[in-house]
């Protein structure tokens, strides 16, 4: 079985097709009115309405098939009404594709000096002016509807690391209440879904009761939430071992906020359809990109006189047109086009992976492909001149 774009669904409608397993591996196809989401699918982030450094047409070319926004800064700047009156986030960033919303509930981890919690939802101070604003599972879905999400995430806190058992299962709990406040206030709207969120932190029976809970309200998909916020590798992939399998195997699951190549390969391995990271776009604006041989810091001074691409094997526009020499330069001088260029090319190793692995899967070698892919990361890049 090879990678799928064709196949198509009813109009309107929302619904995962899996194709192929590999041991815990998957892939599919997601299908939404606004086009088909190959999986496993990596989602560029495109926080404030933009994937930085890049536009549009680009990041579709270089095979992205859904990006994601955020809810929190979309409300504070431009606002959410403001984008609705606009014709919605799609339009307006001119992204025709598939756009999947987080909900907020990462900032209400993150915004922790700012911000009081409650039952009701969250008061914070915008970190941009001060002004204060309110958030709860109502106006998290009203405002996602706002922006036209395809993807809607439902309103939940992110629980922070570290935890112990008892903190984890009170914010799992809030999480599940507001969970079933988001079901409640999504109504139906097809086309659309909304996907929930399993807390629990690292606790196994947190995570179990947290999926049973989701199950009960039901949801078009399930994500795992409270990852990669400073656990680490091995403790991230021992939760995985099990949260997967805790959520419905006909609905797509997305791991929040994940990750390196290696951890996104990891996840993919344990039964995870769907990933986001701001990696690939932050680290091509500082200088890093991502290859198969492994990661490279451009600003190092052995690229300086190096004519070969960043690496020989790869189509995107800066392997294809540029030296690892040139890109040294414009990041040194601190020019625009390094972070376009470098930001292009992670975005494009990061959906040549994808695809890598939704072939591998779909052909019963992913554990082949995955061995493959250590032992040439741990071979480290090419010599240098």
């Amino acid at each position: 079985m090879t990678d799928n774009e064709g196949s198509t669904a009813a109009p309107g409608v929302f619904r995962f097709e899996l194709l192929g397993t590999d041991g815990k591996a998957r892939t599919g196809v997601i299908h939404t009115p606004r086009g088909q989401i190959r999986t496993p699918a990596f989602m560029p982030v495109g926080t404030a309405g933009t994937v930085k450094a890049m536009l549009p047409e680009s990041v579709r070319a270089t095979g992205a098939d859904i990006i994601l926004g955020n809810t929190y800064h979309l409300m504070l700047r431009p606002g959410a009404e403001l984008i609705d009156r606009l014709g919605g986030l799609h339009r307006f960033m001119n992204w025709p594709r598939p756009i999947l919303t987080d909900s907020g509930g990462y900032q209400v981890m993150s915004l922790a000096e700012l911000r009081k919690l409650s039952e009701e939802g969250v008061t914070f101070k915008s970190h941009i002016d001060g002004s204060r604003h309110t958030l709860t599972p109502e106006r998290s879905m009203e405002i996602q509807r706002l922006l036209g999400s395809d993807i809607v995430m439902a309103f939940d806190e992110c629980t922070p690391w570290p935890a112990d058992e008892a903190t984890a299962a009170e914010s799992m709990r809030l999480s599940m209440r507001w969970a079933r406040r988001s079901r409640e206030a999504f109504g139906d709207r097809p086309g659309h879904a909304l996907f929930g969120i399993q807390q629990g932190s690292v606790y196994r029976d947190l995570r179990a009761e947290s999926a049973e809970r989701l199950r009960e309200i039901g949801f078009d998909g399930y994500a795992i939430g409270g990852l990669a916020v400073g656990e680490g590798q091995e403790r991230m992939f021992s939760v995985l071992d099990y949260a997967p399998d805790m959520l419905p195997a006909d609905r797509p699951r997305y791991l929040m906020g994940v990750g390196k190549p290696e951890d996104i390969v990891g996840a993919v391995a344990r039964g995870v359809d769907m990933m986001d990271c701001v990696l690939p776009t932050r680290s091509g604006r500082t200088g890093q990109v991502f290859t198969r041989r492994g990661v490279l810091n451009m600003r190092n001074a052995r690229h300086r006189e190096d004519p070969r691409p960043i690496d020989e094997h790869c189509a995107c526009p800066a392997c294809r047109h540029y030296s690892r020499a040139y890109l040294h330069h414009v990041h040194r001088a601190g020019e625009i086009i390094a972070a376009m260029l470098l930001t292009w090319h992670n975005l494009h190793y990061f959906q040549e992976l994808m695809a890598a692995m939704r072939e591998a899967i779909a052909n019963g070698r992913f554990a082949d492909w995955q061995r493959a892919f250590e032992a040439e990361r741990a071979a480290g890049d090419i010599e240098p001149l």
